[in-house]
């Protein structure tokens, strides 16, 4: 008897599988398209080519408008609410550029791979320690930073620290061109007037941007705490010694560097980079 109870359970657990596998495969497909909405949804219906065709600030502000239209209205009396809410679209809109930034670059690396025109592994390999040397800095000035991080910040880091991989990948699609001449050098030119030839001249102005860049830098080391500061120097020169690869988006590295440094409060030393 009991032999017989046992096998038709065992019979009855067979017939109910199927159907607990098809019920496990149905959630699962159920939660694929769920994605891919909510994914969309953060579009606004828009596609990422639309998207990436605006600046990251002009298309954080259209999402803003479009998820929290009534924020700044009379209805909206709490601002540490509205705050909250921007916060949150800010995120938000964030994350859907930075999906879209991602796939542009994935296609590019697709496309040239395909092509056999792409970075070889050496420098792919290069460009992961160049990489991995950013992200250990980032963390360290983002927590060194005055005042801290945020959440909305260090989103906006993780977004613009994507710009070197996309730039690794397109410098293998541009076909190289002439450089234009270098500029000519800021002179000063002899007073003509006898009023001009009364005036003092000017004290000699730094127009170079990496020099600009460079003691920006040093500025905002030289805010931090000493040990803060030893600690977050070393780490930023690391992104350079790591390989050479650094050096080819030297500036940019410094513009990254000091918008991570930068607190609310300060003038931005230069546009995001997209």
């Amino acid at each position: 008897m009991p032999d017989r109870e046992g096998k038709n359970y065992f019979m009855k657990l067979l017939s109910i599988a199927p159907l607990l596998l098809t019920a496990i495969a149905s959630s699962f497909g159920a939660q694929q398209p769920s994605q891919k909405q909510a994914a969309a949804s953060d579009r606004l219906g828009m596609t990422c080519a639309q998207i990436l065709q605006m600046s990251s600030t002009d298309w954080i502000t259209h999402f803003n408008g479009k998820v929290n239209p009534a924020n700044g209205a009379a209805a909206n009396t709490n601002k540490q609410i509205g705050e909250a809410q921007n916060a949150q679209a800010t995120l938000r809109a964030i994350a859907a550029y930075g999906k879209c930034y991602d796939a542009r670059t994935d296609r590019l690396a697709a496309s040239l791979g395909k092509s056999g025109k792409g970075p070889l592994m050496g420098v792919r390999g290069n460009f992961r320690d160049f990489e991995t040397a950013l992200k250990n800095f980032t963390t360290l000035a983002l927590g060194g930073a005055q005042p801290p991080a945020d959440p909305v910040k260090t989103a906006f880091a993780a977004l613009y620290e994507k710009q070197f991989r996309y730039a690794l990948y397109q410098s293998y699609e541009q076909k190289p061109v002439n450089q234009p001449p270098p500029a000519p050098k800021e002179t000063i030119v002899a007073p003509t007037t006898a009023a001009a030839a009364d005036q003092k001249p000017s004290a000699t102005r730094i127009t170079d941007p990496m020099t600009l860049a460079k003691n920006r830098f040093g500025d905002f080391l030289a805010a931090l705490p000493e040990d803060k500061r030893h600690e977050i120097h070393a780490a930023f020169g690391e992104i350079f010694e790591k390989g050479s690869i650094g050096e080819r988006w030297k500036i940019e590295v410094y513009r990254y560097a000091i918008y991570i440094l930068e607190s609310p409060k300060d003038t931005p030393f230069s546009p995001p980079p997209f």
